[in-house]
């Protein structure tokens, strides 16, 4: 991992990092909230290391390892956005600190994949990897976010980080919203509790949902619905999280009636008995300001959860 930049924020440490990705095949860029838990205990290991390695004969029981006990958050931002756009935006770092909880941002797709359309639309291809692994081409190659997300940043960040991995949640927004419900779905193993913002809630139903799978999985629906986080709850046969889901769900929503369809996905919850918290909001639209005014619910959700 390359830090790009790191900056002390409620005495924590929020950094940005690159690396090669051997899964997309291109370099990606991801976001750490280091909460001052965390970080102290990161550097009071450090300096344990070091003084480890300089008396190794006189002390070789000096403790050098991180302890894996920390909670963490996975965010999967929305369509056009950024591994910044959730950091900056949501202010979600001071009720982390309070918390304790490391929080981790990717990036939304590929960068520089070459793809000869992946500019020409806002909602396809650059800041709109769907978080699905793509089969089509010209998408294969490099449009892989589920494995990109589920396996190499989770190993990279586990690895890196003390991070319990019987502690990490997941949640996200829009499009990151289809992309928490539907990796908690899928990998119910490595995600303990799920919880997301104004999500794409039923992609094979919606415009946004039709073309991304169209171009990334090709023309056989059936393929689609693998990705799609009502018709998965409803293929449930018990409830997959019985602590309970969080949606968080703005009525003046510009995207609410065509896009995101939370009320298949609360139809599908209860066929199942999944416990479901879906909150709607007078008022609120789609945007960051919305979020900002619920994100400290979400992190207490998952902490509660994660503990």
């Amino acid at each position: 991992m390359e830090l790009l930049s790191k900056h002390a924020c409620f005495g924590g440490e929020q950094r940005f990092y690159r690396h090669e990705s051997s899964v997309i095949g291109l370099p990606m860029r991801f976001a750490v909230y280091l909460p001052p838990q965390v970080l102290q205990g990161m550097k009071s290991s450090s300096s344990a290391s070091s003084n480890a390695s300089s008396n190794a004969s006189s002390n070789p029981s000096s403790k050098s390892e991180l302890e894996k006990t920390h909670p963490a958050l996975f965010y999967l931002a929305g369509l056009t956005c950024t591994e910044e756009t959730f950091i900056i935006k949501a202010g979600a770092q001071r009720v982390a600190a309070e918390l304790g909880l490391i929080l981790i941002a990717p990036d939304t797709s590929p960068r520089g994949a070459g793809v000869a359309s992946e500019t020409d639309s806002w909602d396809l291809g650059v800041g709109a990897g769907f978080y699905i692994d793509a089969t089509a081409e010209p998408w294969a190659k490099h449009y892989r976010m589920e494995s990109y997300v589920t396996q190499e940043l989770y190993s990279l960040v586990v690895k890196e980080f003390p991070i319990a991995t019987t502690k990490v949640g997941i949640t996200g927004h829009s499009m990151g919203g289809h992309g928490a419900l539907t990796l908690a779905l899928k990998h119910p193993s490595l995600f303990k509790s799920v919880s997301a913002f104004a999500p794409i809630a039923a992609p094979t139903q919606c415009p946004w949902g039709e073309k991304a799978f169209a171009a990334y999985l090709g023309t056989d629906r059936a393929e689609w619905l693998k990705h799609d986080a009502s018709e998965m709850m409803t293929a449930a046969k018990t409830a997959p999280f019985p602590a309970g889901i969080l949606i968080d769900q703005g009525l003046s929503d510009q995207f609410l009636e065509k896009q995101l369809h939370p009320h298949v996905f609360e139809t599908a919850c209860a066929s199942v008995g999944q416990p479901l918290t879906l909150r709607r909001h007078e008022g609120y639209d789609h945007g960051y300001y919305f979020i900002s005014t619920f994100v400290g619910d979400h992190l207490r959700f998952h902490a509660e959860r994660l503990k």
